[in-house]
């Protein structure tokens, strides 16, 4: 007889492993048992030594389908004759190492319960079992065991205890199970929190529907907080949501009832459906289809709609009984965080919702829902967080330290690491307020919990005036590493590679800190995890009255007409309708002098500028939304392009110099030709250019990587046919795959940088002691 103590780390709890385990140890007639420790999954057996060597073989290869194994070591210990095997309970203390699971959508075993009338589960809202429901939003300490969760003042009911101990049901050991004797419930009220009876109604989900179908606005409790909802073909409805929420234009997201709704609204392919129809069940942007059954309102002027499928029992009762697609958007008011305790909606949501479908299983960690396009055949992320969140990913060096990692200021999110494991949060959104400071900040008190991180050396932003920046400033007993904003962008996009570099990037976005003060974002560098090179830039222009050219696209287009022609620029006529003429004389007074107006090599700055010039949008209600539109307004088939050269400065660093673009944007432009075809030509534009100058600068410098990334690269055709150009040249081109191209993945830049200049120990790069 041999025994053996087994090791399984990776996201094992909550998963369905231990149950995995004790099936595998019955079939294979090994003795022993299996518990969580604060480390992951222990595992101890005691059989002939093949029959262990079988078991420990097919340990990995046969684990349940949320479960990830990254490593199972074992040592060898003395028998003990024992006899049966058994699931023992988890010991306390330790320091906790184990991967918590992100929340997963509804299996089809639920599904078939939840609508089954014969099934005691009917209808229930809460049905879930080892591979599907709740995980992350609902756990609040390791290991993941149901008094660790919000799931602890439900006592199971003997059906529900039978279950979870019965080794053959799936639901053996599933820590949220429960059933409508003894689990959550759900109930509708109004805004005052009164209950809402609907006596023609089966239960507070049917009498919720019926609102919806009848035009309300309803604050909805999900898994990760609370949605607004209300019927996507209803104009109305629709147009009033936007008034109440203060979101004048960004585009609201839409939940179809099945698939086959889904592709009334938007033109799926395969991939687009595998997102879709994935356990984690993002938002996927899709190109909108002629004719979709959706209010005008829903997405105005974005050639593609925002599509995601039902993910909780919840969400599937009350798509079926609504049957038809729902608007299912953040419940929030703009720039807060969502809402996602009672008194949270309570207090923030009734003057936005009508009613209330509320329940008693309280959530732990507000978590929005991820957003998802395909580029280039793959998944792009837009926004990485429920479903997602809180798998880690691996860093390519460890930094022997426990580090914190802050982010930016626009789409926040925060990472921590040890080792060489990194967790990044999830989407906390811009760091301009109080309330989402907050989550900010609990956010990483609840990651330092979980993962048993007590940061000692903290990484952040440049920008001394981002939130994150100060946060990071005001902790005590910690180092601090200064991370440029592009260099951090160009660190995420190898880090998540496994590779450490050096590599040419083209790091595009809308604004960064630059090391010397001015205001970056279209740059080209060349670097590694540790430092970097700035190797080229955008011609930098004025950015008149500072943030004000943010927010007013058409300040943008006066600074770059003023650095394209030698005499003032006159108020294109495409403005004319947004801008007077005495404005447009003093912003130009100050793109001339530079009185306010700082320099900028911002490629998101020059995209609000096109988009200006043709008239698409000469002021936005959210970051990035001139760009946006002008893509969306692009001719796919246009091939033409202007000129954009290359120049440098006797053998300096590399300008791309887009006056020559403008130039030619304001011919076509003035000669009637179409905005659809101006846009597309601009876009073939900076493509070609910024492929011509990341092949100059890999030819300087020796290297065949470029990193492509920053927020401009959520852009499909820039980033394809870019990618494309560099691939023909015979570079290999990198892009994020598990992280967004946009600030999101700063955080995991900043750990990636400081675990490398740690590992290095030569201080060369930012470190400063407190």
């Amino acid at each position: 007889m041999s025994r053996v103590r087994a090791r399984v780390e990776g996201t094992v709890q909550g998963v369905g492993f231990r149950p995995y385990v004790y099936r595998l140890a019955g079939e294979l007639g090994v003795a022993g048992y299996v518990l969580n420790d604060s480390r992951g999954v222990v595992v101890e057996i005691e059989a002939p030594p093949e029959t262990v060597e079988r078991f420990l073989v097919r340990l990995p290869l046969e684990a349940p389908p949320l479960a990830t194994v990254e490593r199972v070591t074992s040592e060898q210990l003395e028998e003990l004759g024992e006899r049966g095997f058994s699931i023992r309970e988890s010991p306390a203390g330790g320091e906790p190492h184990a991967a918590v699971s992100p929340d997963t959508a509804t299996c089809g075993d639920c599904l078939g319960e939840l609508f089954d009338p014969a099934d005691r589960r009917f209808r229930y809202p809460f049905v879930n079992c080892t591979n599907c429901g709740p995980r992350f939003t609902i756990v609040r300490d390791v290991p993941y065991d149901r008094p660790n969760t919000t799931m602890a003042a439900f006592e199971m009911c003997r059906a529900c205890l039978a279950e979870y101990r019965d080794p053959a049901d799936r639901r053996f050991h599933a820590q949220p199970n429960a059933c409508p004797a003894c689990g959550p419930r759900v109930r509708l009220a109004d805004a005052q929190g009164s209950a809402v009876v609907d006596t023609a109604a089966r239960d507070a989900v049917e009498a919720t529907a019926r609102a919806l179908m009848g035009g309300a606005i309803v604050a909805l409790k999900g898994i990760g907080g609370f949605h607004l909802a209300c019927r996507a073909d209803d104009e109305t409805a629709v147009a009033e949501l936007r008034a109440r929420k203060h979101r004048e234009d960004k585009p609201f997201a839409l939940m179809a009832p099945d698939l086959a709704a889904a592709h009334e609204l938007a033109e799926l392919s395969p991939a687009h459906e595998r997102l879709l129809l994935g356990r984690a069940r993002p938002i996927v942007l899709a190109p909108r289809r002629g004719g979709a059954p959706v209010a005008r309102s829903v997405a105005p002027q974005s050639s593609e709609l925002g599509v995601m499928l039902p993910y909780s029992p919840l969400h599937h009762l009350l798509l079926s009984d609504a049957a038809t697609t729902l608007v299912m958007t953040s419940g929030n008011v703009s720039d807060e965080p969502i809402a996602f305790r009672d008194e949270d909606a309570a207090a923030r949501l009734p003057g936005v919702a009508d009613l209330f479908l509320l329940h008693d299983r309280p959530i732990e960690t507000r978590t929005d829902d991820s957003v998802v396009r395909l580029v280039r055949s793959r998944p792009l992320f837009l926004r990485r967080s429920r479903g997602y969140v809180p798998s880690a990913i691996a860093l390519p060096i460890d930094a022997g330290r426990h580090l914190l990692a802050c982010g930016a200021e626009l789409k926040n999110t925060f990472g921590l690491a040890k080792g060489r494991d990194a967790w990044v949060g999830q989407h906390v959104g811009d760091l301009k307020n109080y309330e989402t400071l907050r989550s900010f900040a609990d956010g990483i008190d609840h990651f330092d919990r979980l993962f048993a991180v007590e940061p000692e050396v903290v990484a952040h932003d440049l920008h001394p005036e981002y939130l994150s920046t100060k946060y990071a400033r005001e902790l005590d007993g910690v180092e601090l590493i200064e991370v440029q904003h592009h260099h951090a962008h160009l660190a995420a996009c190898l880090a998540e590679h496994g590779e450490t570099g050096p590599a040419i990037g083209a790091i595009f976005d809308g604004t960064g800190y630059g090391d010397d003060g001015a205001i970056w974002g279209g740059e080209l560098l060349f670097g590694d995890l540790e430092g970097f090179e700035r190797v080229g830039s955008l011609f930098p222009v004025a950015m008149p009255g500072g943030e004000a050219a943010i927010r007013q696209p058409w300040r943008m287009a006066c600074a770059w007409l003023s650095a394209s022609f030698d005499a003032p620029p006159p108020l294109p006529a495409n403005l004319r309708p947004a801008v007077t003429a005495a404005a447009w004389t003093q912003i130009s007074e100050l793109a001339r002098t530079g009185l306010a107006s700082p320099l900028t090599t911002s490629a998101g700055r020059l995209f609000d500028a096109v988009a200006a010039l043709c008239g698409v949008r000469a002021e936005v209600n959210y970051e990035g939304q001139a760009a946006v539109e002008l893509e969306a307004a692009l001719d796919p088939g246009e091939e033409g392009s202007y000129p954009l050269p290359l120049g440098d400065h006797i053998g300096g660093p590399l300008v791309l110099d887009a006056r020559a673009t403008i130039r030619a944007t304001v011919a076509d432009l003035e000669r009637g030709v179409a905005v659809a075809t101006v846009a597309a030509r601009f876009h073939n534009a900076v493509a070609a250019a910024t492929a011509e100058s990341c092949v100059a600068a890999a030819r300087r410098r020796g290297s065949g990587t470029v990193v492509l990334s920053g927020g401009v690269f959520q852009n499909r055709r820039l980033l394809e046919r870019t990618a494309s150009l560099l691939g023909d040249a015979g570079l290999r081109v990198l892009v994020p795959e598990l992280l967004p191209p946009n600030d999101g993945g700063i955080a995991y830049g900043q750990l990636a940088v400081a675990a490398a200049v740690l590992a290095a120990g030569d201080g060369r790069t930012y470190v400063r002691p407190r």
